[in-house]
């Protein structure tokens, strides 16, 4: 039977619901068991795809072409697993779900209510989803960790949170346990610890039928006894239920963190953990894991030496835009000895209108990005701040900065050779001027023009390398591989028609898709490295796994390509 962790949030928002998630199930991978992972987002989008990542984070895309939550970023990472789709529960999914049962007939006769037809659907989603294999050897996951997303008590949570109430009885006392993560504020100038707003969102919860096994106290500081004992005491659990989450260096400490809290022996106990049969190889390839990770927090605290890379972006205003880009450059900083200091520069702010606006800002940005060891344009839609970012890889090609363009990265280093080398000067993209005369990225054709949701090129597809580039920096860095299968989110694609023309400026696409017509990887000859990438390998980082495109614009920017 498949063990059920729950994991609530409340008093506000964003309080690391999924880094205690993901953190839980590091622990319980650590002792050999199979863990898969869900996340519940209560809004009524299908999915992400369509949401301003400033309004909701970086758009994470799945092997199948989901694009989902950035929490299901960080379970991947985390628990080193590949999700689908499935994984990721909306409040849109589910009435979808429900509204094509009633249509079919299915409830026929029968008025159809949240409760218990789309509290049924949630259930019956989350056991489906527990049953899936997660690894090679199709076997069912042993632990499924289920992130409850937005607060206790918000509206559009309370189905979810009625489901769970409901799911605990269905699979047994055994199999169920819910740990809720609240706020202990530090107010005042004697930084005093207050307890209410957690006694509050944990009243809220017992309101809703479901109590907590464990509280989960973040504060930015270390929690002072006495306030744990108040917890524990209006709180209804013992003082070691109560975990003190305080503010650590890295994410990568919160499970170390939460393993010293006692976290793994309380579940031996309360989910019976002792019962689950794991094999003596994935006994030791838990513990392997285990040393790994504490290896690597231990080598975060002695990074000394720095790498400085500039960030030019369209949504660097919330930093959650670009986190899977951010992770995967501190993974490949980790794995090269470096402390990474990112430089969060808008894109627009380089252009010459803001020098009039904003001068200040101007010269800011430009000191940025010329005082920067390597350069990082990602993706993004739309033409605000283009220029600024074809300015930043017009400096990183005539300065032998290293430069690493991620989907529209790749189209701004194709449509800057055109602009500066080719003698292309109107050169342009039909994304960003529909009626330029030399569209040199374009529409792909079999992509919807009139609807936005879930028709972009999306998920896992092959890049081929092409004869006769062993050499190229990238390959390389591929250890030398034919192709390689990368994760895809776009609607436009380098135009064909002028792709001669740019490899004999220097400019060669030596990776292409299958068919050979559509341009993957862009390297410029006579540079430490120049390199565009179509896909996103930013979604195939690992902590302990660094992505080789990152890892190579690292080293570049050190010396040690």
């Amino acid at each position: 039977m498949t063990k059920y962790i729950v994991v609530s949030g409340g008093v506000i928002s964003g309080i690391g619901k999924g880094v205690i998630a993901s953190s839980t199930g590091t622990l319980l991978k650590s002792l050999g068991l199979r863990v898969t992972a869900i996340k519940i987002d209560p809004y009524l989008n299908i999915d992400a795809g369509l949401m301003s990542p400033l309004d909701h984070g970086e758009v994470f895309v799945l092997n199948d072409g989901g694009e989902v939550d950035l929490d299901l970023g960080n379970y991947e990472r985390f628990l080193d697993v590949e999700l689908s789709r499935i994984n990721n529960i909306t409040t849109g999914k589910i009435y979808s779900e429900v509204i094509e049962k009633e249509r079919r007939g299915d409830y026929l006769g029968k008025t159809v209510q949240v409760v218990p037809h789309v509290t049924d659907a949630i259930q019956n989603w989350v056991e489906r989803v527990a049953a899936m294999p997660i690894d090679e050897s199709g076997e069912q996951p042993d632990v499924c960790i289920i992130e409850l997303g937005g607060t206790v008590g918000d509206i559009e949570s309370a189905p979810f949170v009625e489901a769970m109430r409901q799911f605990q009885f269905r699979v047994g006392h055994d199999n169920f346990c819910l740990i809720h993560v609240s706020l202990v504020p530090v107010v005042g100038s004697v930084g005093e610890q207050k307890t209410k707003p957690t006694q509050m969102s944990v009243r809220d919860l017992r309101g809703a039928g479901l109590s907590p096994d464990l509280i989960a106290c973040r504060s930015s500081t270390p929690l002072d006894e006495s306030v744990r004992g108040k917890i524990s005491m209006f709180c209804h659990v013992a003082p070691e239920q109560v975990l003190a989450v305080r503010d650590v260096s890295s994410v990568y400490h919160v499970p170390v963190l939460l393993r010293e809290n006692g976290v793994v022996d309380f579940f031996r106990k309360r989910l019976n953990l002792d019962s689950i049969k794991i094999s003596k190889e994935r006994k030791l390839a838990g513990e392997e894991l285990w040393t790994k990770w504490t290896n690597l927090t231990v080598g975060y605290e002695r990074l000394y030496d720095t790498v400085k890379i500039a960030l030019v972006g369209k949504y660097t205003n919330l930093h959650d835009s670009y986190i899977s880009v951010y992770k995967a450059l501190e993974h490949a900083s980790l794995a090269m000895n470096r402390k990474l200091e990112i430089k969060w520069i808008e894109a627009s702010d380089l252009e010459h209108e803001t020098l009039k606006t904003n001068p200040i800002k101007y010269h800011e940005s430009w000191q940025n990005l010329c005082s920067a060891d390597g350069i990082l344009v990602p993706g993004g839609f739309g033409a605000r701040g283009v220029e600024g970012m074809i300015m930043a890889a017009k400096w990183a090609r005539e300065n032998k900065i290293p430069y690493l363009g991620i989907c529209l990265g790749m189209q701004i280093a194709v449509i800057e050779t055109a602009r500066h080398m080719c003698n292309m000067k109107d050169a342009n993209s039909a994304e960003l001027d529909p009626d330029t005369k030399t569209p040199v990225v374009v529409y792909m054709p079999e992509i919807s023009k009139t609807h936005m949701g879930g028709t972009m090129r999306l998920g896992l597809r092959p890049t081929v390398f092409q004869p006769n580039t062993e050499n190229s920096k990238v390959r390389k860095l591929y250890n030398g591989n034919a192709s390689v299968d990368e994760r895809h989110r776009h609607r436009y694609e380098v135009n064909p028609e002028h792709v001669s023309a740019f490899e004999e400026a220097g400019l060669k696409f030596i990776g292409r898709d299958e068919s050979g017509e559509r341009m993957e990887i862009v390297e410029l000859d006579d540079h430490p490295f120049f390199v565009g990438c179509q896909y996103h390998p930013e979604y195939l980082t690992r902590p302990l796994k660094p992505h080789p495109l990152f890892r190579g614009l690292i080293s570049a920017a050190i010396g040690q390509l």
